[in-house]
């Protein structure tokens, strides 16, 4: 299965660098049930990243109340680029 990558950071903080093929989408807009989670399955592997895993955590919480199950909270860019894009 493939990983899906979600920077939940601002966009002018996306805009700064992040991960390659991530989806940015701050917590705000998950809270409002972002259109960009479209059709991602509700056990797709999610790694959830931002600056200091704060925003990524919260995150995470609002995602297990829509049903998503397979979340991982990457802490920030530097730690999943190291860990998941070798």
């Amino acid at each position: 299965m493939t990983k899906i990558f979600i920077d939940v950071r601002e966009p002018f903080e996306f805009q700064s660098g992040h991960v390659e093929g991530a989806i940015n989408i701050p917590p705000a807009k998950l809270m409002e049930g972002s259109k960009a989670l479209g059709d991602i399955p509700k056990d797709a592997e999610l790694i959830l990243y931002c600056v200091s895993g704060s925003r990524s955590n919260e995150s995470i919480n609002i995602l297990k109340q829509m049903g998503y199950t397979n979340l991982t909270n990457g802490i920030n860019k530097n730690q999943v680029k190291a860990k998941y894009c070798v």
